[in-house]
Order: C-alpha cells, then structure tokens, then sequence
C-alpha cells in the first residue's frame, strides 16, 4: 500500500501535500524538476505551475486555491525570486497560512539576504517601492521574505547534487508527517 506523508493536519483536510514556489526561470529545468518528479514518484501530491506567470498584473485564483488546499510549501528561493511579482504574492499567501509547514531552499542565495532583502533582492523591492499600483503591496511581501529567511532550511548551491536535497525534503515530511499525527 503506497501512502503520502500528509493528509490532514491540524483538523483541516488537504488535497495536496505539498505546493513548489519557485521562479520558473531559475530553476524550473534543474532543482524544481527532479524535487518534483522525486515528490511525486513516491506518492507526494505535488502542485508545481507549469506555466510563467508573466502574463497579467493578478496571481492566478487556481494558484492561491493550491496554497490553501496543500499541506505543506517548499519554497525554492533563487537570485531573480524577487523578480516575480507573482511569486512574491505566492510567498505572502504561503505565509498567510500559519499552520502549515515551509520548508525553505535557498538556492544560490544567503538566508540574510532573503531576510534583509538585500544584495539580489534590494533592486526589485526598490522598484515595487515606486511603483504606485503594487507599493501598497510590499510592506507584506517584505514580511514574507523575513519570515522566510529567519526559517531553518536547506542552503545548496552548484557544488551540492540535488539528491540530496530531495532526501532532506523527504525526511522532513516525514517527520513532520509522525509529528502532525501525534498531535
């Protein structure tokens, strides 16, 4: 019998186990792909969007449907993260969700630099900053990005091999899976 780590936490039943945020264009060819496809070959209910989300100014609702219905987010955070409007939304929805479980991947960059948002991250909020349409917006992506950065998580870069990064995030669902199940 092939079982998933997570199907109801805290009272409240989920349909996905676990929603990938990531910007598309960092790493959906390398490290989302083979966490995916490792995720999902043993039975993990995995939401990874398919398409670039730069088509419109408004995160699609069938995304922000994923996030509530999942259990848990690994959010793959790379140099342009930041660069995305939409995964910036994505991350403050995840946050919004304080019972489930992040497990953050700082891919190619410092867990500071996600908390303070500086160095790769600085240029873009200077940006959304000015903008009148969305700089009503940043104050929470900012608190998403802190919450983020100040989470214990898995740091990798070109030197380190995927596999085990996919065993790490293995691992953590598992335990989190016994943890949940006791409580």
């Amino acid at each position: 019998m092939t079982t998933t780590p997570f199907r109801q936490v805290r009272g409240f039943p989920a349909t996905l186990d676990v929603f990938l945020s990531f910007r598309g264009e960092d790493t959906r060819a390398t490290i989302t792909k083979s966490l995916y496809e490792g995720l999902e070959k043993r039975s993990v209910r995995v939401f990874r969007d398919d398409d670039a989300l730069n088509r419109g100014d408004e995160i699609a609702p069938s995304l922000l449907e994923a996030i509530e219905d999942s259990t848990a987010a690994i959010v793959i955070l790379s140099p342009r993260y930041a660069e995305s409007k939409w995964c910036l939304e994505e991350l403050a929805k995840i946050c919004e969700r304080r019972s489930r479980l992040i497990l953050p991947v700082f891919y190619q960059v410092d867990p500071s630099h996600v908390r303070h948002q500086n160095e790769p991250f600085a240029k873009h909020f200077r940006v959304y900053e000015q903008l009148p349409e969305i700089a009503d917006k940043v104050p929470r992506w900012r608190s998403a990005m802190e919450k983020v950065g100040g989470i214990a998580g898995y740091i990798i870069n070109t030197r380190y091999p995927i596999y085990f990064l996919f065993w790490f995030f293995v691992f953590q669902l598992l335990a989190c899976s016994a943890f949940f199940i006791s409580y």
